[in-house]
């Protein structure tokens, strides 16, 4: 696969120039791409055009909620000298796949200030998209995730599976749903004078679940059942990019339609 018959895949399937769009990658879905994780940045930039943003999910590498999650033989050595998160330099969670990191690395990128629900951006609105991201407000109104919908944004399932899909949590965010499950959690942040605070941040339990899915008795991921939910009701295009099965949804419509399907399962009515 080249940088061209990538950019023609992107164009057809409906990748809008000047458009913001957030993309999931599983590279070795695309086929042999010459030039690799590289060639399909340029090509996703190429699509968006000039006045164009690319996004994609970054978090933290080193990020957990708690020692606890860790293996236990690296505990000890995590409590007695915890890494710094450091927001410009710290790295992509390498499960997410190379595309994250190489957005984060590429000049004149720009990340958000959230360990956990970072998001790394680059072109004309990178800087709007990742310029706020409260401690307390991971996945909500004050996130990236409501920018990337108030910019009419798209999301990218570039051969990613649709459990993957982290716009979803901004639906789960903004549902009208009570008793969700929070998370609180403490980590050391470097800040741009370069001192080093301990700092505290509340979340949707995006690791344990934030609402109680195991009342559904679904088969499969929660997120793969609402995407697939959604493409049966015609919001988002399916197509081919390179060799990869890929889905791409209009951010608005999707987190209407999650948060409707959220709220019609977990809501006061359906509990009442």
């Amino acid at each position: 696969m080249t940088q061209r018959r990538l950019e023609e895949d992107l164009r057809r399937l409906g990748v809008r120039e000047g458009g913001v769009l957030m993309v999931h990658t599983r590279m070795s879905a695309l086929g042999w791409v010459v030039g690799g994780s590289e060639t399909v940045v340029r090509a996703l930039l190429g699509a968006l055009g000039p006045g164009g943003t690319l996004a994609a999910y970054a978090s933290w590498e080193e990020h957990v909620y708690g020692p606890e999650d860790r293996p236990p033989e690296h505990r000890d050595a995590y409590v007695a000298d915890p890494p710094v998160f450091h927001p410009a330099t710290a790295e992509a969670v390498r499960a997410h796949g190379r595309i994250p990191e190489r957005i984060r690395t590429w000049p004149g990128a720009h990340a958000s200030a959230h360990p956990e629900a970072r998001v790394v951006a680059i072109g004309a609105r990178a800087g709007r998209l990742c310029a706020e991201h409260p401690d307390d407000d991971g996945y909500g109104p004050r996130s990236p995730f409501a920018r990337l919908v108030e910019a009419g944004g798209q999301v990218l399932m570039l051969g990613a599976p649709l459990e993957t899909v982290t716009l979803l949590h901004h639906a789960e965010a903004m549902a009208r749903v009570p008793g969700k499950r929070a998370v609180t959690y403490r980590l050391l942040v470097e800040s741009g004078d370069g001192s080093v605070s301990e700092r505290e941040y509340t979340d949707l339990d995006t690791s344990g679940g934030a609402l109680p899915y195991g009342r559904l008795g679904l088969a499969e991921d929660e997120f793969a059942v609402i995407g697939r939910d959604a493409l049966a009701a015609g919001i988002g295009a399916q197509g081919r990019v390179g060799a990869a099965d890929c889905v791409l949804f209009g951010a608005p419509d999707l987190l209407r339609f999650a948060v409707r399907w959220l709220e019609a399962r977990f809501g006061p009515d359906a509990q009442a």
